[in-house]
């Protein structure tokens, strides 16, 4: 089982660096879209920036670091954690396959809305790894 881990953390992790990175260098990409779920966040949480643009970068930078920690196995269920935690609203703010009145487009997000939540299952898998 160790070398399962040790080989399915960073595969796990490689997501959420790869499009952690990009985030944080161009946040103006996603942050129109991003906008209204981030902006509703930072509504309830009082210590984050009323910017989408911030927030989007934020999240991009959780991705980076908490990717980082689990692709490395150092406390990797809270990097689980951190991970699953920003993979719902980013879900949900960039994946809305329902909002989506092209057809094709509407695939596509549905795509990644499942490939998401199937990633989200392997966080959490991760996150209750007693091993």
């Amino acid at each position: 089982m160790a070398v399962l881990r040790t080989l399915a953390r960073p595969l796990l992790a490689s997501a959420f660096l790869s499009a952690g990175v990009q985030t944080v260098r161009r946040p103006e990409l996603l942050a129109p879209v991003a906008a209204p779920v981030a902006l509703a966040i930072a509504d309830w949480i009082p210590f984050l920036p009323r910017d989408a643009r911030a927030l989007v970068r934020l999240n991009g930078a959780v991705h980076v670091g908490a990717g980082g920690l689990l692709a490395l196995g150092i406390l990797p269920r809270l990097s689980a954690l951190a991970l699953a935690a920003s993979l719902v609203p980013t879900t949900l703010a960039g994946h809305a396959y329902w909002r989506e009145e092209d057809a094709g487009k509407r695939m596509q997000h549905r795509v990644a809305f499942f490939a998401n939540v199937s990633i989200l299952g392997g966080l959490l898998a991760v996150a209750a790894d007693c091993g």
